[in-house]
């Protein structure tokens, strides 16, 4: 009750104002030297940014569940991360929100003429290539010449991210399979140089370096097949968790943790979670 009480009292002078109006002051006053919250006060861009990705996984995450309560709160966490880059900017003179919000509406216009402008876009697929036409003619102006095609793919995406958006920058320009096969053969090509590498005993840099190339080509057969590789994984990492957790409810009605079970019981156990979820 506190808390609120406190929120009521620091919004009641401010009844005209909209929400994000009302977001926008709590962050400049949680970012005051007098008397603002020590933590919020010490953070800067770089400080920031892991929170802004992480609270970017927990918006997919709530997705991925099917929790609208939850994506709810979870994409008002994410606009916090915009509102404190915001403030911190709008202190160092550079921008602030308004222009965050600007830019973004101009990009939009720019970047539909369809809807915005006389042009006609009557496909998906129409509007992907104009989308991507458009902002390839941008980071051209940004760059003040011919931008190369690789040019700003953001280095912090996740990699598998970003090795999917690299590939299809050079498929653009022709430089990619035309089928799944060579797909296949260059993953066959590239497991039996890891194999390789392995059995002459090589460095854990080159068995690295040889491991991250199959990665690679399996972000490319993903998208061969028009499958997001991290929406994959993340399907992949939650049909674990629940296989494992399988194994220790078992074994846990059996008065036993995994630590005291055999490599075999568990994968006996594992064998029948899979059972159990092909029967649902």
């Amino acid at each position: 009750m506190r808390g609120e009480y406190s929120i009521t009292r620091f919004l009641q002078v401010k009844t005209m104002s909209s929400p994000i109006e009302d977001l926008l002051s709590i962050m400049a006053r949680l970012r005051d030297k007098n008397g603002g919250c020590p933590w919020d006060i010490e953070q800067d861009f770089a400080s920031i940014a892991p929170y802004t990705l992480e609270e970017a996984y927990e918006v997919a995450d709530a997705i991925a569940e099917g929790d609208m309560q939850g994506l709810k709160e979870e994409l008002g966490d994410l606009l916090l991360q915009v509102v404190f880059h915001a403030q911190m900017a709008k202190e160092e003179n550079l921008f602030d929100f308004n222009e965050v919000a600007a830019g973004i509406g101009q990009k939009l216009i720019r970047r539909h003429p369809h809807v915005f402008g006389e042009a006609e876009i009557r496909t998906a697929e129409a509007q992907t290539a104009s989308w991507e036409a458009i902002k390839a003619e941008e980071r051209n102006e940004k760059a003040g010449k011919q931008a190369g095609i690789l040019d700003n793919v953001p280095k912090a995406l996740p990699a598998l991210t970003r090795a999917l958006k690299l590939q299809k920058r050079a498929a653009k320009v022709g430089f990619d399979w035309a089928s799944p096969e060579p797909v296949f053969a260059k993953l066959n090509e590239e497991v039996a140089e890891l194999r390789e590498a392995l059995a002459e005993g090589a460095s854990k840099e080159k068995l690295t370096d040889e491991l991250g190339d199959i990665l690679f080509v399996c972000a490319n057969l993903a998208r061969q097949f028009d499958i997001e590789p991290e929406e994959a994984l993340r399907g992949t990492n939650r049909k674990f968790e629940r296989r494992f957790r399988f194994i220790e409810q078992s074994l846990s009605a059996q008065g036993r943790t995994p630590d005291e079970a055999s490599l075999e019981e568990m994968d006996a156990l594992w064998d029948a979670a899979k059972k159990t979820e092909a029967a649902l």
